[in-house]
């Protein structure tokens, strides 16, 4: 008898969110996003770091914006009619992620994250769970506790 290699072909698939940041491909676990609205004003916090700029009312509800391109050393572009607000409940703390645009939901193979690249500045892939490919594009995987952990870090 011949013992033959396990069947990845049951392994969940990660339910993910792709969008764009800075040109660049990014995903987060759907399961922690409620929706995802038009870009629209929010109320600047005075003193706030420059991670979190403002507040948002969304329902009844006052949620944090987050802008976490200086978290990762991007420069952020300015607001356009793709840039959207992604609500996020992660953990018990909810928040507005701002980003260049939303792109498509999707389900990445178990097999298709790998850890990120040795040469990637330390400071940046702390934020990362790993890297994917998805329709021949580099994914970049976020890792929202370590997210967490940064904002508040930032302040």
């Amino acid at each position: 008898m011949v013992a033959s290699a396990p069947d990845n072909s049951t392994a969940p698939q990660l339910d993910v969110l792709l969008f764009r940041l800075a040109g660049e491909v990014y995903a987060l676990p759907s399961a922690c996003v409620r929706e995802v609205i038009r870009y629209r004003d929010y109320t600047p916090v005075p003193g706030a770091p420059a991670t979190l700029p403002g507040i948002l009312n969304q329902r009844g509800v006052v949620v944090p914006v987050v802008d976490i391109y200086p978290l990762l050393g991007l420069s952020a572009p300015p607001a356009s009619r793709a840039t959207r607000l992604v609500m996020l409940s992660h953990q018990e703390i909810d928040m507005a992620l701002l980003v260049e645009a939303v792109l498509d939901l999707a389900a990445l193979p178990p097999a298709a994250l790998e850890p990120p690249p040795p040469a990637l500045d330390p400071a940046r892939a702390r934020f990362l769970r790993g890297l994917a490919t998805f329709e021949q594009q580099p994914v970049a995987l976020l890792d929202l506790d370590e997210l967490i952990a940064g904002l508040r870090a930032w302040e």
